[in-house]
């Protein structure tokens, strides 16, 4: 091949490649579709919304020190990890993750830590929003939920009957960060999340 030639090639790989003719493999919020599905902004939240779950989480700590509780296992043990699921079945785990945590967190909100969850409540309901506007995660022909994603879906459906209100609220707690920084960019990040 000569230089000339090898010029050309490189240069339509390049050209193909940009303008989505080849495909390459594409966080899922990238594949902005009709539906608005937007993730890729969650690979990584701003300093001030992190900061606004640190603050959540040190005021929870500090009621918890004044209380006596124990918890039997944790909920989201730390082998918890959404890579070991299929890429399909991460938006599914991520979802019913996050619709958990809403769900004990707006509880929390009415009672025990009020104004200081109105930031988190607003970036997880608007995140729990743009997940939902994507397309949803289409398996392989034949392939459905089961293995380890039945299991940790099961596992959260039925936390709010099996575990104590105070576990439950720990529980998500102490999750919150691994949600937002391991959880939610794996899903953003798509096929490239290995």
């Amino acid at each position: 091949i000569n230089t000339a030639v090898g010029c050309v090639l490189v240069l339509t790989a390049v050209v193909l490649t940009a303008t989505g003719a080849v495909p390459f493999p594409k966080p899922l919020g990238v594949l902005a579709d009709a539906r608005g599905c937007h993730l890729a902004q969650f690979q990584s939240l701003s300093p001030q919304e992190l900061q606004a779950f640190k603050r959540a989480k040190d005021t929870f700590e500090e009621s918890l020190s004044q209380k006596a509780w124990s918890c039997r296992p944790r909920l989201f043990p730390r082998t918890w990890d959404l890579q070991q699921l299929k890429v399909w079945e991460r938006p599914m785990a991520l979802e019913a993750e996050l619709a958990l945590t809403l769900k004990v967190l707006e509880a929390m909100a009415d009672s025990s830590l009020g104004d200081i969850l109105d930031q988190p409540l607003h970036t997880l309901r608007h995140i729990h929003s743009e997940l939902q506007a994507c397309p949803p995660a289409q398996p392989p022909a034949g392939s459905q939920p089961r293995g380890r994603l039945h299991h940790w879906l099961q596992r959260l459906h039925d936390a709010p009957e099996k575990e104590s209100l105070g576990c439950l609220e720990a529980s998500v707690m102490f999750n919150v960060f691994r949600l937002l920084t391991r959880d939610l960019k794996c899903v953003a990040s798509g096929d490239l999340c290995v």
